[in-house]
């Protein structure tokens, strides 16, 4: 198995070795990707963590007065005798 740090150590003297055009390129490809990557990703339909939790504790806070309605409306209907 190799040793990460060694990989990495072998990473940065490429890294190191390449032209400062070459890494200027990279840099500016890898910028464009994510700004792509944003774009895209801002046209899908997602919403946040946050509202996805607020969302849930609403669901769940209805089904509990949906069950308790429901229990009531058991009961009334519930023949006397």
């Amino acid at each position: 198995m190799l040793n990460p740090k060694k990989l990495e150590e072998i990473a940065k003297q490429i890294s190191d070795a390449m032209p400062p055009s070459v890494k200027t390129m990279a840099e500016g490809a890898e910028a464009k990707v994510k700004q792509v990557l944003q774009s895209q990703i801002s046209r899908l339909d997602f919403v946040s963590r946050e509202e996805f939790d607020i969302q849930s504790q609403v669901l769940m806070r209805t089904r509990e007065k949906l069950e308790a309605l429901e229990t009531r409306l058991a009961k009334l209907e519930k023949p006397e005798g």
